[in-house]
């Protein structure tokens, strides 16, 4: 049989091998294959890692998951990385972070927290699920992200915050978000789940705030299947979230847990009113979670970041040829824009159907899903019009008649890497042959 190093060597080495018998062939037949409009990208070396781990059996976050928080720290630029289970539960524990009673000047409830009313649900959630009160202000045409001039409008005595996504990877007016968090004196939390690369005048996003979020989704940069980040620069919030996301828990010591803890002091805690010592393994300074991932979701993520520069760049490209050969139907749908400032790790490719079009959304999102291309809205539109928000605490600034009208209308289209040429060009066909036929 072999000793066990030769017996990984070798399992390791079929699963290469069945990578390229099962899953290698990406070939494409235009009109009978679906061009999705997100998916995973991957090959051997993420099949090899996972395996690899679960041959140690780490089944929780272990090793690979420490390695996975240095390499996208490294990415980003910051000190701390929190891997978490999702996307949506990055969001709960950054906010639930600000909530803390450890910091001098939490969020606390009837607060009310800025959100644009073009928002992804779990970007809102957070702010509900606190007990604190989302004010809702409107969305740009073009870049879809939030209206920044109605900032100061939705300013009360109340506001302590700001949270927004970048949408679909388009950066924010940053300089005017900054300049208005700094003088209302504000925390500021940026979902970055779609924008994972994209930089706003040379700085990364995600940078700019407190705390910043990230999703591993699959129809996101890089996938872990699921998963997600939170990551911030300041130390005191990072052990803040990590209470959070390991169910409140207060030790610290992470994946360096020798007998007596890495602080030396696990046995030396006290709890008032109750005599000896308690472990501080079971001390609960927060209100917290499980929400880690786990090892075999890590070493995928570790092989997903050693492609992320390319897997940028081709949605970069990708984006180009669709607006390229799209523009052409700007009368009839509204072509995406971004600020000169913004250096965009694209999403997706998002339009608007005008609202004198001789047609109507889902008629044209309808002819592209009938003929295999598939299409997403953009987030839940006006969120205060879904129906499970029907009856929340809110506050809304001004009509918000272009969150309306991005619900109305508003659609996109895919740019990931797995979309080759064939794909490409049978994406702008098939629009073609759509707008023949007005």
């Amino acid at each position: 049989m072999g000793n066990a190093d030769d017996l990984r060597q070798s399992i390791l080495e079929q699963v290469a091998a069945y990578y390229e018998a099962a899953h290698a062939d990406r070939s494409f037949a235009a009109g009978k294959d679906r061009v999705q409009y997100a998916g995973r990208v991957y090959d051997e070396r993420e099949m090899i890692n996972m395996v690899d781990s679960v041959l140690d059996f780490w089944l929780t976050a272990g090793p690979w998951a420490q390695k996975f928080e240095k390499k996208l720290g490294k990415f980003l630029g910051v000190r701390e990385v929190l891997p978490v289970n999702s996307g949506s539960s990055a969001n709960l524990v950054a906010l639930t972070t600000l909530c803390s009673r450890q910091l001098d000047d939490p969020l606390l409830p009837g607060d009310e927290v800025i959100v644009p009313a073009t928002s992804f649900p779990t970007t809102v959630n957070p702010i509900i699920q606190n007990q604190l009160t989302p004010v809702f202000v409107d969305s740009n045409y073009g870049d879809f992200n939030l209206n920044v001039s109605q900032l100061e409008e939705a300013v009360s005595d109340r506001t302590r915050a700001v949270m927004f996504a970048h949408t679909l990877g388009n950066p924010a007016d940053m300089d005017a978000v900054m300049a208005f968090v700094k003088k209302h004196d504000l925390y500021l939390i940026e979902d970055t789940c779609d924008a994972l690369g994209s930089k706003w005048d040379g700085k990364a996003l995600g940078t700019f705030g407190q705390l910043a979020t990230l999703s591993f989704y699959p129809a996101h940069h890089i996938t872990m299947g699921e998963g997600g980040a939170v990551y911030t620069n300041r130390p005191k919030l990072a052990k803040i979230a990590r209470a959070v996301r390991d169910w409140g828990r207060d030790c610290w010591c992470g994946y360096d847990n020798p007998t007596n803890g890495a602080c030396g002091r696990r046995f030396d805690r006290e709890v008032p009113g109750i005599p000896g010592y308690y472990d501080h393994k079971y001390l609960y300074s927060e209100i917290g979670y499980n929400l880690k991932i786990t090892d075999p979701q890590a070493a995928m993520g570790v092989a997903q970041l050693d492609k992320l520069p390319e897997f940028i760049a081709a949605r970069k490209r990708n984006f180009a040829f669709l607006y390229e050969n799209l523009c052409q139907y700007e009368s009839f749908i509204m072509m995406p824009t971004w600020e000169p400032q913004a250096d965009v790790s694209w999403f997706a490719f998002p339009m608007l159907v005008r609202a004198d079009a001789p047609f109507m959304r889902h008629e044209i999102t309808r002819f592209l899903e009938q003929n295999g291309v598939e299409t997403r809205l953009i987030f839940a539109g006006n969120i205060t019009k879904q129906p499970g928000y029907a009856h929340i605490e809110k506050r809304v600034i001004g009509d918000l008649a272009v969150a309306d009208d991005i619900m109305r209308g508003g659609f996109f289209v895919g740019v990931y890497p797995g979309l080759d040429q064939p794909r490409l060009d049978y994406i702008v066909e098939t629009f073609a042959k759509f707008f023949a036929q007005l």
